[in-house]
């Protein structure tokens, strides 16, 4: 009885361990793209300028695998902080079949509202675009925003 029951108590440990065990996983969640896009709200009401250079320079806590923050000027719809678009108008992007969906995403960057846009894009480094939701809101100036991959 008492060999059984040591078994058991260790069959259930390692069973709860096993997760822990597991290496992360390559790609970011919705709750952490929703998380990462409220510390970069948070970061541009506390500096602007000092936020959107975190961006851009992937700092911890705004980069995490294929998590990252961009950001766009509110008024202008240019690109302020961006991995590869700085400078260029969201209001344009489309995806690779030729279909506009930053007009979306510049319209959804509301003051006090996180909205979703879905779209195809490519995850950094690839070039076929996948299912990607995005979360944006309006800080500041910036509309902000952080997809996920789906």
């Amino acid at each position: 009885m008492k060999t059984t029951t040591l078994l058991a108590t260790a069959v259930t440990l390692a069973a709860l361990a096993w997760p822990s065990l597991a290496p992360a996983a390559d790609t970011g969640t919705a709750a952490e793209a929703k998380a990462m896009l409220e510390r970069a709200v948070a970061a541009v009401k506390t500096d602007e300028t000092a936020a959107l250079e975190k961006f851009k320079s992937g700092a911890p806590g705004f980069k995490d695998r294929d998590l990252y923050v961009f950001c766009f000027d509110a008024g202008t719809g240019l690109f302020t902080a961006h991995p590869t678009l700085a400078g260029k108008d969201v209001k344009t992007l489309k995806d690779k079949t030729g279909k506009v969906f930053g007009d979306r995403l510049f319209a959804a960057a509301q003051k006090d509202s996180i909205s979703t846009v879905d779209y195809m894009w490519p995850k950094p480094g690839e070039t076929e675009p996948v299912q990607k939701e995005t979360y944006v809101t309006k800080a500041g100036d910036q509309g902000c925003a952080v997809g996920y991959y789906k």
